[in-house]
């Protein structure tokens, strides 16, 4: 156990989190080959099958040990790199070349699968008992949309500071000072936190953002300034939504996931929905996202250590209310 964080900070031991969906990888990255990941502090092994189906496990064989995703995958079946056990369905061992002939498989030689899926171009893991489906966004299968995936990063932050960090837009003009930060106002109205639909709950605001020359295609504006009307809201445990709303009627949807690899570092990727013409490169309509999110991750990895999640154990104002909710939902919801 991790003795530099007092019990109390602590999460990624938390029961009830294992019964929900996380981001492990983009669907690309299962090719010809099984990959490593991991969550919570545990290894995992995904593949796909020969009918295309995935397959997640304990990344260690169940004889020796041996880091299963150093394998090869042989018509769909995944071989351990050590001595060549078999897995096929569902994990289940289907050879074990030492064997004699005519020896029987023992069921301590299958390996425990956990559910895993595919949905919105990511590869989506839980690793207990699921305690409700992913939520369906409404763009996804709305036409006039496109969805934009990015790469899978690893940043060295905890991801519930990510989170936080992602409700809250009194760093604007500070963290983002580079991009469309710049001379934004300080000051935030009163906030008034809501559902904004069926899965997430935070607030809505508006924003006089800067749109310098590399924005002006994710903004569809040539004007110095743009005014964005927003939403940023949370889906337990911690995903994080982001609406943005042009005077052109123009949208762009950003679905933020923060994956705790363990307490302090996390898997990172967003995901992007417009409704424009779909005239524009992908890359050139998300590289201004792309160095916001650096912008971030920067700032980010400077906060060493887990985040307190108690009420009292940081200072908060009234801009911090919806982080301050999304912390005692949180604390509810892994103290079950």
């Amino acid at each position: 156990m991790d003795r530099t964080h007092n019990d109390s900070e602590r999460f990624i031991d938390k029961q009830p989190l294992k019964n929900y969906w996380y981001v492990v990888a983009l669907g690309n990255d299962l090719g010809l080959n099984p990959i490593s990941v991991k969550l919570l502090n545990e290894d995992f092994v995904i593949w796909r099958d020969s009918d295309g189906d995935l397959i997640a496990a304990k990344e260690k064989c169940p004889h020796r040990q041996a880091p299963l995703s150093h394998g090869s995958l042989e018509n769909g079946c995944l071989v351990c790199p050590y001595h060549g056990w078999t897995f096929g369905k569902s994990g289940k061992c289907v050879n074990i070349p030492s064997s004699a002939d005519g020896v029987p498989i023992s069921s301590r030689s299958h390996l425990k699968t956990f559910d895993v899926i595919e949905k919105y171009g990511l590869i989506w893991l839980c690793i207990g008992k699921p305690d409700k489906p992913l939520f369906d966004l409404k763009e996804e299968s709305d036409s006039s949309f496109r969805r934009i995936n990015t790469e899978v990063q690893k940043w060295k932050v905890a991801a519930t500071r990510m989170v936080d960090n992602f409700l809250d837009i009194t760093h604007f003009p500070y963290v983002h000072s580079g991009t469309f930060g710049a001379g934004q106002e300080t000051k935030v109205p009163n906030i008034t936190l809501e559902f904004l639909d069926d899965d997430f709950f935070g607030y809505r605001y508006e924003v006089l953002a800067a749109n310098p020359e590399e924005a002006k295609n994710t903004s569809g504006s040539d004007e110095e300034t743009v005014e964005r009307s927003m939403t940023s809201g949370f889906n337990l445990p911690l995903t994080v939504k982001s609406t943005i709303t042009y005077k052109s009627g123009l949208e762009h949807v950003i679905l933020l996931l923060s994956t705790p690899v363990d307490e302090t570092s996390s898997y990172f990727t967003f995901v992007i929905w417009r409704n424009d013409d779909f005239s524009i490169p992908a890359e050139e309509v998300i590289s201004f996202d792309r160095a916001i999110g650096e912008e971030d991750r920067v700032m980010l990895e400077k906060l060493n250590g887990v985040m307190p999640l108690g009420k009292t154990a940081l200072v908060n104002v009234q801009s911090d209310k919806a982080t301050v909710e999304w912390r005692r939902q949180l604390l509810n919801l892994i103290n079950e």
